[in-house]
């Protein structure tokens, strides 16, 4: 079990949470919920030991604790599989003092007994089996066994951070800490993924911004809000309904308790000088008994989302050939065609390093087709959400500045206008883009697309630094524009939301499915029920 006993954090005249008490048990899974800045990411630190609070409450967590690291570059000369048995650092320090010793020509006899000690420590740990337990974790988030041998400098950050992530599952650890452990997960991955917490025993304090990843795990929900953490139990969507209705409760009875004070304060001001002095004196006493409770403000902030076009285009809007893709022999699509119409909201999905991006990236012309040709129709214009947009903010100003430089007709106050629905009111728009954060760095960039106001949507992986809010709004925005979209994105519920066409990546190549992504899912399965009859 976790106990947390009077916690608090804050920093300068912020405060995140105070004097939070609260128990994870084991067994149970639970989703840290809260907006961008609520402090989840603060908390899981201070409950794995990372940061210190700010005040002198207290922690028991086991002794055993797997956590997702995010310094993807820490073991760049580990074996890949090392880096794996490295989440049980009791195991791994036994098998290098092991190592140490048995290269030695001559043992003492202290060191032949530390030797029988560090066997025992060993097999304890089940460490005989532990190049076999890491092995299964990496092909089961989709690294081969031809790579578990070679070191983590040469594998791409993406799956850099799966091998953390294998790292923080391995040795069966008592309580699990992942912030965020779906982000460089292809759809394949992050099914594997839900199946392999929901045989976890221990404990499980996962951060996540996928709402339909937190539904399929999730016992509970632990929700950093009002200055507290309230821990509800179910999952996220079941949270929510119980959220809002306690707030619906209190805000009822508030209502009802402010009318009856009414009544009563108009009682005591009619009677207050006459011959009832008991009776009012009775009626200031429920009045105080009365008071309503007092509801703190919510942290929970929901950008508001709305893209539009200026100029609407013709029913074609663009028209692939033939279009073929290589880097060295490994060949991403061949002699690819397709038909895209206005109105399409396509979802393009496959594993990590399908080609998704590059199809993109030649769709805006960054990249050269190796044969074939793309053809837009007339008046094309696009607006493009990048994966990595580190790039595309400039540093040195700020977000209000930097959204004015793309400014064509607007005026001042509708960019402000703008920026306060994206959640850069009054001084927030005065922020320098070199301190925002990645969830304010991507609502900058979407405000610069609903300024635009181009027919076509062009995003990938828009939804990797959003909290749950600005996914549900990002969601919404995207099913009401008349537009034409193209979306890269492992979030299951946006692509079920958005999408009425499916560009899905495959072994037998690029497949072109007339329907949404719950449809796509369903031919999925009868095609795999066919095959297995």
């Amino acid at each position: 079990m976790i106990v947390v006993s009077e916690l608090s954090k804050g920093f300068g005249s912020r405060t995140l949470f105070d004097n939070v008490s609260v128990k994870f048990s084991p067994g149970n899974r639970y989703g840290l919920t809260g907006p961008n800045g609520a402090g989840k990411s603060t908390f899981m630190k201070i409950l794995s030991g990372e940061i210190e609070a700010s005040n002198s409450g207290t922690i028991s967590r086991p002794r055993r604790v797997g956590v997702l690291k995010q310094n993807q570059f820490a073991y760049d000369n580990e074996r890949i599989i090392d880096t794996v048995v490295m989440g049980n650092e009791l195991l791994w320090s036994t098998f290098k003092e092991k190592d140490r010793l048995c290269e030695q020509a001559e043992h003492t006899e202290a060191e032949m007994h530390r030797l029988g000690e560090l066997e025992s420590i060993i097999a304890d740990e089940n460490g005989y089996m532990a190049e076999f337990e890491a092995g299964e974790i990496l092909r089961g988030i989709g690294i081969p066994d031809e790579h578990h041998e070679n070191l983590m400098s040469t594998l791409p950050i993406d799956f850099k951070f799966r091998v953390l992530l294998a790292q923080a599952l391995f040795g069966e650890p008592q309580a699990l800490f992942l912030d965020e452990p779906t982000n460089h997960l292809d759809l394949d991955s992050i099914h594997w993924l839900e199946e392999f917490l929901h045989e976890y025993k221990g404990i499980l304090l996962v951060i996540s911004h996928d709402r339909h990843f937190l539904n399929s795990v999730c016992t509970h929900i632990a929700d950093i809000d009002y200055d507290t953490i309230i821990v509800y139990p179910g999952n996220y969507d079941s949270m929510v309904e119980q959220k809002m209705q306690a707030r619906q409760t209190v805000e009822a009875a508030n209502k009802d308790k402010e009318k009856k004070i009414a009544q009563l304060q108009e009682f005591v001001a009619r009677f207050a000088a006459g011959q009832r002095s008991s009776q009012v004196q009775s009626r200031k006493k429920e009045m105080i008994r009365l008071t309503p409770q007092e509801l703190k403000r919510s942290n929970i902030q929901r950008p508001f989302i709305r893209f539009e076009q200026e100029r609407p285009m013709g029913r074609e809007i663009v028209r692939i050939k033939q279009l073929s893709k290589a880097f060295d022999d490994k060949v991403l699509f061949k002699d690819f065609t397709l038909d895209i119409h206005r109105g399409d909201k396509i979802a393009i999905i496959g594993s990590n390093g399908v080609g998704k991006t590059t199809l993109l990236r030649m769709l805006i012309g960054e990249l050269q087709a190796d044969k074939g040709n793309i053809h837009w129709g007339d008046r094309a214009s696009w607006s493009y959400y990048p994966q990595d947009y580190h790039h595309d903010i400039s540093p040195g100003t700020t977000a209000l500045d930097w959204l004015m430089t793309f400014r064509d007709k607007e005026d001042d106050a509708v960019i402000r206008g703008l920026l306060g629905r994206m959640l850069f009111s009054g001084e927030e728009s005065l922020k320098e883009t070199d301190a925002l954060s990645g969830g304010e760095s991507a609502r900058l960039l979407m405000a610069r697309m609903m300024m635009q106001k181009n027919p076509i949507l062009i995003l990938d992986e828009p939804t990797n630094h959003l909290d749950l809010e600005a996914v549900s709004a990002l969601a919404e925005g995207l099913s009401q524009f008349p537009g034409t979209v193209f979306l890269v994105s492992h979030d299951r519920d946006l692509i079920s939301d958005v999408a009425t066409r499916i560009l899905s990546f495959t072994d037998k190549g690029l497949v072109d499915f007339a329907g949404t992504y719950d449809e796509y899912l369903q031919m999925h399965k009868f095609k795999e029920l066919v095959k297995k009859k």
